[in-house]
């Protein structure tokens, strides 16, 4: 960073305290990732200097030879890897991502439904807050308020009872496998599209340790870093059921999101995600994949030895959420005094949690980065011992910081 070192050494320096903070430890939010050299490599290129507002052979200004070439690169890579008829690489993030998808088979006032945040679920997928609640009729379900599982039959009632348009499956804090299939027999049976968001568990469906949507849903939606391991963004795909449905519907997508939502892609961005796309068609990347699920299952069962009460008991994938209240400590607090000591998680509610969300009752935790690093089970088993060191001792912070940052020094970044 020569350059920027010369012009602004502020925000030089900061960005070197960042990588430093990375370095020295453990990064457990289950959102988040360490991208390549290649990646940031590609992310950071001249290619952010140009407009590439349209499609490939469909711009609307010069100069884009090489932009449609390296765009319709990345649409090729997605479809091979993902095995799908149509990709649009061009939504900003997940969020837009989605949207394109309302604004594509919506219209404003038609009842959606999806999973609700307090039980895992996503913001856009119909939640209060958020535009898809605000201008759509949302209809949210949930989970077992015993097992804390996906009750599908009680999903199927409330869609007969509603008949959405569109039902979303996905979830940001849900550690079991969803069942497709049935998702699918419950859209069927009220005409309504299938929307699986698979932002969290991209990665792990090309590793084959979750199983895809693509043979039953219509649309898939991801962001493309999480376990996918690629640059910030997002991602829209039809499947081949969707085009069966509506054959339309790759046209449809591609015009909500251009000109619909957005002006011109990122292809710096777009770029970066190629060469993640390309990653992730080696065989290291399902190696790679099955070790987060490897890791996560070893983390959860140490976690469980430790005491702590895990939802759903344990996990299928890449995250684990903790029910806190057994250890007398709110998920607010054990987030501060976790980062404290150099493992970084998040706060999270848990379903049905009587706290409120900025101080709920659980955190989310997760394998993705640390798996990136090269941490495998035995790191894992170690990883769950300081967890509950740290929050069964507060006077245990600095020497588990230290150990932390000793620790790290084995794992290096990307």
């Amino acid at each position: 960073m020569k350059n920027l070192k010369k012009f602004d050494p502020q925000i030089a320096s900061l960005i070197g305290e960042e990588a430093k903070r990375q370095k020295d430890t453990l990064e457990m939010i289950p959102s988040e990732n360490h991208t390549s050299p290649a990646v940031r490599e590609s992310l950071g290129s001249i290619l952010t200097d140009k407009y590439a507002e349209g499609y490939p052979g469909k711009r609307y200004y010069a100069g884009l030879k090489y932009y449609d070439i390296l765009e319709s690169l990345c649409i090729k890579r997605a479809k091979k890897l993902f095995k799908v008829p149509h990709a649009n690489v061009q939504p900003y993030s997940g969020s837009p991502a989605n949207l394109a998808v309302y604004f594509a088979i919506c219209e404003p006032g038609d009842k959606i439904m999806g999973m609700g945040l307090p039980y895992g679920g996503h913001l856009t997928h119909g939640w209060k807050v958020n535009f898809s609640a605000k201008y759509y009729n949302s209809v949210q379900y949930g989970v077992d308020k015993k097992t804390h599982l996906l009750n599908y039959q009680e999903i199927a009632r409330i869609a007969k009872k509603e008949k959405p348009k569109l039902i979303w499956v996905g979830a940001t804090a849900y550690p079991r496998f969803f069942n497709w299939r049935q998702f699918r027999q419950i859209a069927d049976s009220v005409s309504a599209y299938l929307a699986a968001d698979i932002a969290h568990i991209a990665g792990l469906v090309i590793a084959g340790v979750h199983s895809s949507p693509v043979p039953f849903v219509h649309i898939v939606t991801t962001t493309t870093h999480k376990t996918l391991r690629g640059p910030r963004g997002g991602m829209i795909m039809v499947t081949k059921e969707g085009i069966k449905k509506d054959p339309q519907l790759p046209e449809k997508i591609d015009k909500a999101v251009f000109p619909g939502l957005q002006g011109g892609p990122h292809e710096n961005r777009i770029a970066a995600l190629a060469v993640c796309l390309k990653e992730a068609a080696r065989p290291s990347f399902k190696q790679y994949g099955r070790q987060i699920v490897k890791n996560a299952k070893a983390l959860a069962v140490e976690l469980k030895n430790c005491g702590f009460n895990l939802i759903t008991g344990g996990t299928d994938n890449h995250l684990i959420l903790i029910d806190l209240r057994s250890k007398g400590i709110s998920g607010k607090e054990a987030q501060l005094k976790l980062e404290e000591a150099g493992i970084i998680i998040n706060k999270n509610a848990i379903p049905f949690d009587p706290n409120p969300p900025f101080n709920p009752s659980g955190i989310r935790l997760g394998t993705p980065a640390l798996t990136t690093r090269g941490m495998k089970e035995k790191e894992m088993k170690k990883i769950a011992v300081w967890i509950n060191e740290v929050i069964a001792n507060k006077k245990s912070t600095k020497k588990v910081g230290l150990e932390i940052k000793k620790f790290c020094q084995k794992f290096p970044l990307p």
